[in-house]
């Protein structure tokens, strides 16, 4: 039999943050799952932000991310704010910068709780949060050749 580690008490401190993170390289759904999980923890709610072939209308071929260089530091404080909400145990969440194809994963954000309710919400307000605070631009390419940024100050 192969261990998965499911199978071995686990716990994470209340209100940590196990993982934030701006990268240029493929992101993991199942490893930030992994990150948050808690014995304890009778929710696991997870988000992937996926690359779409289409914005308003218009057909999109592939996106290209940059970053500032606080990005990290900056979802990291997003993270942490999250964790302190007393209902949450732990948070990972990584945003990919540099060139992305269709159907490639640009955000990826998981929440532990004891409840579903407060891991639905609590993963919402990381995703909603990063995608606010985040000075990471997006530069759209269309399939006419024409692109366009997105989310520029």
């Amino acid at each position: 039999m192969v261990s998965t580690g499911r199978d071995r008490p686990r716990h994470v401190e209340k209100g940590s943050v196990a993982r934030a993170e701006v990268v240029d390289e493929t992101l993991d759904l199942a490893a930030h799952e992994a990150a948050v999980a808690d014995n304890k923890a009778g929710a696991v709610v997870s988000f992937q932000g996926v690359v779409r072939d289409h914005d308003h209308g218009r057909s999109v071929t592939l996106l290209e991310y940059e970053g500032h260089p606080t990005a990290g530091a900056i979802l990291r404080e997003v993270a942490e704010e999250i964790a302190a909400d007393p209902d949450v145990y732990a948070v990972a969440v990584s945003h990919r910068i540099g060139t992305l194809q269709i159907g490639d994963v640009a955000l990826v954000a998981a929440v532990s709780t004891a409840h579903r309710a407060a891991a639905f919400a609590a993963c919402a307000r990381l995703v909603d949060e990063a995608k606010a605070r985040l000075p990471i631009w997006k530069r759209q390419v269309f399939l006419d050749g024409t692109d366009e940024w997105v989310n520029c100050p």
